[in-house]
């Protein structure tokens, strides 16, 4: 049986502007601003990078990063573009500017970010120092963080809808062997930004 809507956010705009309420996802959380949350956001049944976006406007990371993983190759560049967002958010900020130069000749980059790659890199920058320096403006910060997550679910929302997806396996990609094994040198291999 499908889980159904949380009553007290029975539709995409309900839980949407109710999450535009909570703090900027902006920097390590720790955890999900608000747990109880995760179930309302999963029982929409959303199309899954919008379910992405959502878990990350509620700093949801683990949630987030479990959906996009099953979207991090061609043609799933939303997904990659919300995989750099979360790195981004966690403090991950080389990896956040991998995904953000592989995703840059995107649609949905293009509409997020039209000044390009500079811009959205310099928000990285900015948000780093930030963390590091406890330099620069946080609210300012935390604006430009929403304001480019609402960009990319707008876009979203726009190609995929906000209706139910009860079998979201069609959208999930399936890497090429070059790309599987490249995320197994990342992860195992020594080759990626992190050492594990």
């Amino acid at each position: 049986m499908a889980n159904q809507p949380d009553p007290e956010f029975p539709t995409f705009s309900d839980l949407y502007n109710h999450l535009l309420t909570l703090p900027a996802p902006l920097l390590p959380p720790g955890k999900a601003t608000s747990p109880t949350l995760t179930a309302s956001i999963s029982a929409l049944s959303l199309h899954p990078t919008l379910e992405t976006a959502f878990h990350i406007l509620n700093n949801d990371l683990p949630s987030a990063h479990f959906l996009v993983r099953h979207m991090q190759s061609p043609p799933a560049y939303e997904g990659m573009f919300l995989h750099g967002i979360l790195h981004r958010i966690e403090g991950d900020y080389d990896n956040a500017r991998a995904w953000y130069g592989n995703v840059s000749e995107s649609e949905v980059f293009k509409h997020t970010w039209p000044g390009g790659t500079d811009d959205a890199f310099n928000l990285i920058s900015r948000v780093e120092i930030l963390k590091k320096d406890g330099k620069g403006n946080k609210m300012e910060l935390g604006k430009e963080s929403f304001d480019e997550i609402k960009r990319v679910v707008e876009w979203c929302r726009k190609q995929f809808g906000d209706q139910r997806m009860e079998d979201a396996s069609k959208v999930w990609v399936k890497s090429s062997e070059e790309l599987r094994k490249m995320g197994e040198d990342m992860v195992s291999g020594g080759e990626g930004f992190r050492k594990f």
